[in-house]
């Protein structure tokens, strides 16, 4: 049919090694799979919500509900692009950008993770550097904002590696007690990009879905 309800189904994003889509049913029970795995060890706790202290089942229920959540309340005007993670066609986790009002204020925000097993290669950082060359050359961002915990430091070598900084420090209770989580701010100049271009199909349709005026 000429008409497609969904486009965001054939966006895709490719770096040399991972393939990142918006979140598929068929996808989303991989990556439930692969947060029954951990994702964290047990002492820390990267989440300012701690979704993870639960038995492995709800944590992998926990992973469905909150994507299929995301999805059914996206608007042009609030949006969250989940994008699944793929290594070798595999999941290995998921990486988010989400904004408010993106036609006036160009900012997104990121988050993500990924599944233990997959912590110290490198994957971390190529698709995080992926939504920012996406948000940044191909959706018009001004913005990108994230933050970590201060014991957080995988996460805040990350954004080092690409150039983040500092902007502040917010107060959290985690687990009970105070926790210092660290502002992060990075824009298209101060982006240290990666080596290798970005390929992105699929795009031109999502647009309107997204607010974004083609152009």
């Amino acid at each position: 049919m000429g008409w497609d309800p969904w486009p965001l189904r054939h966006l895709v994003l490719r770096t040399p090694r991972l393939e990142l889509r918006p979140d598929d049913d068929p996808g989303l029970f991989e990556l439930a799979q692969v947060a029954r795995e951990g994702i964290h060890p047990p002492e820390l706790m990267p989440f300012s919500t701690p979704w993870t202290d639960v038995s492995d089942e709800d944590r992998g229920l926990a992973t469905l509900r909150w994507h299929w959540e995301k999805r059914a309340t996206l608007r042009p005007e609030r949006w969250a692009l989940q994008f699944l993670v793929r290594l070798d066609g595999r999941v290995v986790g998921m990486q988010s950008v989400e904004t408010v009002d993106f036609a006036v204020t160009r900012e997104i925000d990121t988050g993500s993770w990924l599944g233990l097993r997959h912590h110290g290669r490198g994957i971390g950082t190529e698709m995080r550097a992926a939504v920012l060359a996406f948000a940044f050359d191909h959706l018009g961002a001004v913005r990108a904002r994230s933050g970590a915990f201060v014991d957080n430091a995988p996460s805040l070598g990350v954004s080092a590696k690409l150039g983040y900084r500092r902007e502040g420090i917010e107060i959290y209770a985690r687990r009970g007690e105070r926790a210092e989580n660290v502002r992060l701010l990075l824009t298209p100049e101060e982006f240290r990009r990666p080596d290798w271009t970005l390929q992105v199909e699929g795009l031109e349709a999502c647009l309107p879905v997204l607010g974004i005026e083609p152009g």
